[in-house]
């Protein structure tokens, strides 16, 4: 059965259709990713599906008490309670759940509960335990742990915390919830790699279902079975987002395979009735094109449909030398406060390769590339740029940018023999038309900054690009043309990002800035690569402390068992085991209470008495063998 289904769902603001005809199931335990270009209405279907807003035509049906969890892109909680206390809010059913298991003890104690006291006892404490009633504290350690946050977080008020803190409050909240149906949009954002890892850990072995809105592909090939791709109506692709590639592409060459084969069918069709109307066939031409105008009525393919993409283009004015950046024992930080951020081990970057630079916010990475680029001074050490290499840089912020000029005036600045008839065209491939052209560049979003500072960056001629966050405010199908054209360069690639998945696509080694140690350390290879060797190193030191924590566990029980007292431990043992009938005992008349004397008050007082010595016993017990 499904949790939720929708018919005919379909969504417009006054004469604007933002989507239609969605028919779609989500199943149980389903893990469904749900992409589109920037704009095509994932976050507005999101919001009709929670009820959020109306669909314009269509419904939304809903399993039975569904609970379901929604976070929105931009959700930050602002709230005076701490953090903690917070997230202890999202568990609110455990408390009344405890509360109710305490009156009942209370019940049976007083002797005024009855009969079916016990079993109803019996399956809530299952209930509550199967919940994590008694664990729930650890839950949420966990969970803040996961998300990034530190134990010195736990006790600060929400409302002294940053935005990034908050929003992933909100995350942390709605997964304690414990919804039938998460629906994410965009959970990555304000999470590092490490926090990433661990939702995808997650929501992989969590037993409800998942609809996520995400434009990270190493997320969505790590969580999802199934892809939804809005185009603005709905495609449905089975397998993760690697399988969803190959089969749009498959897809696509089918449906356009089709369409010309009837195009030319119909090309044939009309000759053939252009020809032979009026001569000796006019019968067989006139049965023809009624046949003809059926098809072009009620069969006739409109040509697959292609997502609105970026043109981009990144080519190299010049060759470099093979040797393009070395450095000799840098040393990165600031002057000011002479701190280090990084120790740089001595590297060398060759022409055609790529570095991906990696680490936690706020490691230093940007202030490594402003050091390569020779912005900021290196505390030690040098950098070394070979020869005829030249430079392009594209700023995760777009500080190169000027709010105050326009589109136009801001590729002029860059290349000033262009004609505004030519820039206008250019910025065509960049998804910039029309008067867009001449808005002011400080009006635009996060992606169409990004998307002209590429725009920019294509004009250089630049053999060495130092690219922070690239893909940052780019939908699906920008990252992937990017991806292209990153693959295809002939020039040096250093790449600051957060985007695992064209990492593993064009990267050829990773540097991984470790902030703890204040390290860098360089790695041959790709992400997943160096993910597997790291995992491997992991399960090695895993065995070894298993097998020395094994051996030093038997050495200390032999030690041990040469101290122990035979008799004490012949005693020990008889207790329990008459401990133990004795629980049995009272557990079968608590079972069957109208057969005999006692109140069940007692019963219960008893039992609890036997529960709390046999528990002292075993204490006892296992004291013999511990040091």
């Amino acid at each position: 059965m499904s949790l939720l289904t929708t018919v005919n769902l379909a969504k417009s603001y006054g004469p604007d259709d933002i989507f239609s005809g969605i028919t779609v199931s989500i199943p149980r335990r389903a893990r469904i990713g749900l992409v589109g270009s920037n704009g095509v209405g994932k976050t507005t279907l999101l919001r009709v599906l929670i009820g959020e807003e109306s669909p314009s035509e269509g419904r939304v049906q809903k399993a039975k008490q569904l609970k379901i969890g929604y976070l929105p892109q931009e959700s930050v909680l602002d709230s005076p309670q701490t953090l903690w206390d917070e997230c202890r809010t999202a568990l609110s059913y455990l408390e009344k759940m405890r509360h109710q298991l305490e009156k009942m003890e209370s019940a049976m104690a007083d002797g005024i509960a009855g009969k079916d006291v016990l079993e109803r006892y019996s399956n809530l404490q299952d209930a509550f335990d199967r919940k994590g009633g008694y664990t729930y504290e650890n839950k949420i350690e966990r969970t803040l742990t996961g998300l990034g946050f530190e134990k010195s977080d736990y006790q600060k008020p929400l409302n002294i915390l940053s935005g990034g803190q908050r929003t992933r409050a909100v995350l942390a909240k709605l997964l304690l919830s414990d919804p039938d149906l998460l629906l994410l949009d965009e959970p990555t954002n304000h999470l590092d790699i490490q926090a990433m890892e661990w939702l995808e850990g997650y929501l992989r072995a969590w037993e409800g279902a998942v609809v996520l809105v995400s434009h990270d592909r190493y997320f969505l090939d790590h969580t999802v079975n199934m892809i939804w791709e809005m185009t603005p109506a709905m495609e449905i692709y089975h397998g993760n987002y690697n399988a969803y590639l190959i089969q749009r592409e498959a897809r696509y060459e089918r449906q356009l395979k089709e369409f010309k084969s009837q195009r030319t069918f119909i090309e044939k069709e009309e000759d053939y009735i252009r020809r032979n109307i009026a001569g000796q066939n006019t019968r067989q031409a006139q049965g023809r094109r009624t046949r003809l105008e059926r098809l072009l009525k009620e069969a006739k393919l409109a040509p697959p449909r292609h997502t609105k993409r970026i043109h981009l283009q990144i080519q190299a004015a010049e060759r470099s030398g093979d040797l393009v950046v070395r450095t000799y024992g840098v040393r990165v930080g600031y002057k000011d406060d002479k701190k280090v951020l990084i120790n740089i081990p001595d590297i060398v970057l060759r022409r055609r390769e790529c570095a991906a630079l990696m680490g936690p916010n706020g490691a230093g990475k940007t202030t490594f590339l402003k050091t390569l680029l020779g912005q900021i001074s290196p505390l030690a050490g040098e950098v070394e740029l070979g020869g005829s290499v030249r430079v392009g840089y594209f700023a995760q912020a777009h500080e190169g940018l000027h709010d105050e000029w326009t589109l136009v005036e801001e590729i002029q600045s860059t290349t000033p023999k262009m004609l505004e008839a030519e820039i206008r065209s250019y910025l065509a491939k960049f998804l910039f038309s029309g008067d867009d052209v001449f808005k002011q560049v400080g009006v635009l979003s996060g992606g169409e900054r990004g998307r002209l500072a590429m725009a920019c960056l294509a004009l250089q001629g630049a053999n060495l690009l130092l690219l922070d966050e690239p893909t940052n405010h780019l939908d699906l199908p920008s990252q992937e043309i990017l991806q292209r054209v990153l693959a295809e360069f002939s020039g040096t690639i250093l790449l600051v990002t957060h985007d695992r998945f064209l990492v593993d696509e064009i990267a050829t080694q990773v540097w991984e800035v470790l902030p703890d140690e204040k390290d860098m350390i360089v790695f041959k290879g790709n992400y997943s690569a160096l993910r597997a060797v790291q995992e491997e190193k992991k399960a090695t030191a895993a065995v070894k402390n298993g097998a020395k924590e094994k051996t030093q566990k038997v050495q200390r029980s032999k030690k041990k068992s040469k101290r122990i007292n035979p008799r004490q431990l012949r005693e020990l043992e008889a207790a329990i085991s008459n401990l133990e009938g004795a629980l049995a005992e009272v557990g079968k008349k608590l079972e069957n209470p109208i057969e005999i004397s006692e109140s069940i008050a007692e019963l219960g007082e008893r039992y609890v008495s036997l529960q709390t010595e046999l528990d002292q016993k075993w204490q006892e017990w296992h004291a013999l063998f511990e040091d």
